[in-house]
């Protein structure tokens, strides 16, 4: 079928083997691949309520129908699993260089189960998987990791390869529950400790080579379109926002929407918001716009710190969600500080957001005397601290390696722990916008604000903040399109880009699947069911896709408040559209 290769390799750790197997057109016409053939393969091949640390869960890394090929923000992975923070599916997206190496091997997925016997390096190409010892990696961060691993694999690749490698850090291998998986320096597939499972699995790195490329149906509608939008996006503009000032510039608009999560959820305001602003690390540090491969947008940001303590200090980053964690849940003002932070949480392969989130929350215990540990609101240092015990897991780190159902069950604060099913939300208070504790509620892996996105329609104005009445339609058709996105694998920054219409373009041309709207989104549909069966097969009840207490209450400063009665609306006209309401 164009689009695809047809193909996918399934590997056993335990005992170093693999196989190569077809997949049928039937499939990617009903599912696609990337989300799609991902999910399908993780509800066949994982056994029922199995342990996500187990050697039976499976670790799946996929790519869409136009990886590799010219369509802009193309250049991405996914990679699925059941999550150990949460107990439910996983999706985690990374860009960079490393997913058309991925692509470049000739499969739809690759499928990993079982466990090395010892600290392992997996190489995999066309003709199947090469099993490499990587104890020397034992310990090491991702940085170091990255290095040693591009010396010894791939800068041997042969003429005409793509090659790119995915790592874990020291935290991966501790088992920290929200740990990483890192390509390309500084892109993460960040959330729900897809690290972790890697690690569980003693696999500490994986080369992709190959020199394979995917057919189109119709290559050259692909190349035109391609063309035509490199000529008529370059003024739109989001493509100047995010070239300019990159995600930081939430920071700003959050802020004086009320929504910017501030004191552990307390507020929705912070005082020194301009100190942690995209104007402050552009005119604080030394910035230039950094982009992934089949990009033009260049929302990155290669950040040099010229001052203080962490002079020197050379990164990409910090990213919005960074900044809202520790710069505003956890009241650092010093735009530096989150940088260097940021840095720490990438050397040790861990995600920001919950990190962030339990750094809050162990400031917001000793305030309270729940806990002994000592650190306080606005404290950088004894921050960088506890993130490495929690790396270390030693100490306090031990309870807060495990997240934050676990934490707050140990000092008796589930009343106040902000999370769905374990995960924590991103930067966007429901408070203020409304659809996104719909998001949050029903996303797949927990609190997640990428499903929808729907921050986005509910800030510029296509729908009130604070209006329930046909909010869930608009949020599905926003969820439905971006599904696609995942399942082609797209970049969500060119939503604007990419509405329905030429969505369906680019599905058509690529696979030759029919592109209306109408098709599109019963495929979606179908991605989402799937998923949806996954998390039920796995324990998932109504309890598990309530908002915490925390967003029924008042925010301090405004007052605002996700009262019962509008979520339930929300979610019952969900459910139902969804026809999930039996």
């Amino acid at each position: 079928m164009h689009g695809f290769y047809n193909r996918i390799i399934t590997i056993n750790l335990t005992n170093q083997t693999y196989e190569i197997t077809p997949i049928p057109d039937r499939i990617l016409t009903k599912y696609l691949g990337g989300k799609g053939l991902a999910s399908w393969l993780l509800f066949e091949k994982n056994p029922k309520g199995v342990d996500p640390l187990s050697s039976d869960n499976h670790l799946i890394f996929a790519t869409g129908a136009l990886t590799g090929g010219m369509t802009w923000g193309s250049s991405r992975y996914g990679v699925f699993t059941k999550s150990p923070l949460t107990g439910f599916y996983v999706e985690s997206y990374s860009g960079g260089r490393v997913p058309e190496a991925i692509s470049a091997t000739g499969f739809d997925a690759i499928v990993i189960k079982g466990k090395a016997k010892n600290l392992s390096l997996l190489e995999i190409t066309p003709e199947g998987a090469i099993y490499h010892d990587a104890s020397d990696l034992k310990g090491k961060d991702t940085f170091e990791t990255e290095k040693a691993v591009k010396n010894k694999y791939t800068n041997k690749k042969k003429k005409g390869w793509k090659t790119g490698k995915v790592v874990i850090g020291p935290a991966g291998e501790n088992g920290v529950k929200f740990s990483i998986i890192k390509n390309d320096g500084w892109r993460c597939a960040g959330r729900a400790g897809t690290g972790t499972v890697m690690g569980s699995k003693n696999l500490k790195a994986i080369v992709f080579s190959g020199d394979k490329k995917r057919t189109s149906h119709d290559a050259k509608a692909l190349i035109k379109l391609s063309k035509q939008l490199a000529e008529e996006s370059k003024d739109h503009p989001a493509v100047h926002a995010y070239k300019t000032m990159g995600t930081s510039q939430m920071v700003k608009i959050m802020n004086n929407a009320g929504a910017f999560p501030t004191r552990y959820w307390s507020k929705g305001r912070a005082p020194h918001w301009e100190k942690i602003s995209a104007d402050a690390l552009h005119n604080q540090c030394e910035v230039t716009p950094h982009a992934c491969a089949k990009c033009y947008l260049s929302c990155g940001r290669m950040t040099t710190v010229l001052q203080g303590p962490h002079k020197g200090l050379v990164m990409e980053g910090p990213e919005y969600e960074t900044i809202y964690a520790f710069g505003g849940l956890c009241m650092i003002d010093s735009i530096e500080e989150i940088a260097y932070l940021n840095h720490l949480c990438d050397g040790l392969g861990m995600d920001t957001i919950t990190a962030g989130n339990l750094c809050a929350f162990a400031m917001a215990a000793f305030e309270q005397e729940k806990s002994d540990h000592e650190i306080h609101f606005g404290d950088a240092q004894k921050t960088a601290a506890l993130l490495t015990l929690i790396s270390q897991k030693k100490g306090i780190g031990e309870i807060l390696s495990n997240g934050i159902i676990p934490t707050a069950k140990a000092w008796g604060m589930e009343d106040k722990a902000v999370h769905v099913k374990g995960m924590e939300p991103a930067g966007y208070d429901p408070r203020v916008l409304k659809g996104m504790g719909l998001g949050y509620a029903t996303s797949d892996r927990g609190a997640c604000h990428l499903r929808a996105t729907f921050y986005k329609p509910e800030l510029s104005g296509l729908i009130e903040p604070d209006r329930i009445e046909g909010k869930a339609e608009m949020f599905i058709d926003f969820e439905d399109r971006l599904t696609l996105f995942d399942s082609m694998i797209l970049c969500k920054f060119f939503r604007d880009i990419y509405p329905w219409e030429l969505l369906g373009t680019l599905v058509s041309a690529s696979t030759g699947i029919d592109g209306s709207q109408e098709n599109l989104a019963k495929i979606a549909h179908a991605i989402s069911t799937k998923v949806r069966d996954f998390n039920l097969r796995e324990g998932m009840t109504k309890e598990h896709e309530n908002l915490p207490a925390a967003f029924h209450k008042k925010l301090e400063d405004s007052g605002k408040v996700m009262t019962e009665t509008d979520f339930n609306t929300l979610f019952k006209a969900y459910n139902s559209l969804r026809k999930w309401d039996r």
